[in-house]
């Protein structure tokens, strides 16, 4: 008897052992690090589609870290300069992401985001203003360390413009300015051949170009000049402009009009408005100076704080993909752009030997609150 109670007593111990260690091992699949993971169609599944985590793991704000990333708390807000709206309808339709576009010139842009310092309202900014980009990023507000997978993408130029922390990423550029005249006023070659011309008397008082403290891509134009030619230099040149009887407007729009309306025979002008006015029949001609168009480069950029990250990062990823920068230049408000990722087009009427010359974005951003006081004090005289 004593041996039968001995053998129940063993069994019954054997019994809750196994049940222990079967519970342990179904704890596996709980809340650790080796939990479970949404799925496709699950409760707090990220839309299909999306670049959800790309790059995770080894950069950005997750670094080193193998869990999922947090889940969205809402729509993405994208701050963008006053063109190509058809980005959210090509972003949602691709990944199911929902976006919310604040849309300005530079000036409103900046403005906006260094209002809300404290409580930034966007997600992303995605501008024609790399130098301003990079001023935030040197200010901390930007995600930094992480490659997008489509950053691989990108040609050899625009990889040069990628900034060693990885705040931002380039979508393209155009020219911040090329010289356009009216045909009426100027043959071929009685018209301006480089910026430097802009200075000569028989242009006296008919020369414009639009303020760089106000549309995104001006002070990009100015910069370059500066950059080149040393801040002695750079004044130097455009005080011959204004000395010239330069005219100064606050967006290219209104340097189109301008034009069209016979204020002005020449001007330095966003590339985009000078090829739509071509369209539209008006009497001017198009130079590309032999010494380059000065450039500005649209980058996009991640808040470090946001709240929305997954779909930032695959906001970011659609933008370097070849296709949606394809789709951008065949039906896209700024069409005339060089794109930066390989396989994309430019346009077929955009002059095939059109040279982009870009201000650093370091030296640009150091400089900028300084360049633009001294335009601005020299346009109001």
């Amino acid at each position: 008897m004593k041996n039968k109670r001995n053998r129940g007593i063993g069994l019954l111990l054997l019994t809750l052992l196994l049940t222990l260690a079967l519970t342990a091992c179904g704890g596996a699949g709980g809340n650790g690090s080796g939990g479970t993971q949404n799925t496709a169609g699950g409760a707090g599944a990220e839309p299909a589609g999306n670049a959800s985590g790309a790059g995770q793991g080894e950069n950005g704000n997750n670094a080193g870290s193998k869990e999922e990333p947090a889940k969205d708390e809402g729509t993405l807000t994208v701050y963008l300069n006053d063109f190509d709206d058809i980005i959210a309808e090509m972003f949602e339709k691709s990944t199911g992401y929902k976006v919310n576009l604040v849309t300005g010139n530079g000036a409103e842009i900046m403005s906006r985001i260094e209002a809300e310092k404290g409580n930034p309202h966007w997600d992303v900014v995605w501008a024609d203003m790399m130098p301003s980009i990079n001023g935030l990023g040197q200010q901390g507000q930007l995600l930094t360390g992480w490659t997008p997978d489509n950053a691989a993408n990108l040609t050899e130029t625009y990889r040069g413009y990628v900034p060693e922390n990885k705040a931002y990423y380039p979508t393209g550029a155009h020219a911040a300015g090329v010289i356009v005249y009216n045909k009426n006023s100027f043959t071929e070659d009685q018209a301006p051949k480089s910026w430097a011309d802009f200075a000569k008397p028989e242009y006296k008082d008919i020369i414009a170009t639009a303020d760089p403290a106000i549309a995104a891509p001006a002070y990009p134009f100015v910069a370059r000049f500066f950059e080149q030619e040393g801040m002695d230099g750079g004044k130097a040149l455009f005080d011959s402009w204004f000395n010239n009887g330069l005219r100064v407007y606050p967006k290219n729009p209104q340097v189109v009009q301008a034009l069209t309306a016979g204020e002005v025979k020449i001007a330095a002008l966003q590339e985009s408005n000078a090829y739509s006015m071509l369209a539209s029949g008006e009497p001017i001609g198009i130079v590309w100076p032999e010494e380059g168009a000065p450039a500005s480069v649209r980058v996009a950029a991640i808040q470090k704080d946001t709240k929305n990250l997954n779909a930032a990062k695959a906001f970011i990823e659609f933008l370097l993909d070849p296709k949606t920068q394809q789709e951008l230049v065949d039906r896209g408000d700024e069409a005339y752009f060089e794109p930066s990722a390989t396989g994309a087009k430019a346009k077929e009427d955009r002059d095939p030997n059109a040279k982009l010359v870009a201000a650093g974005a370091v030296w640009a951003a150091e400089h900028e609150a300084e360049i633009k006081q001294w335009f601005a004090d020299k346009a109001v005289k």
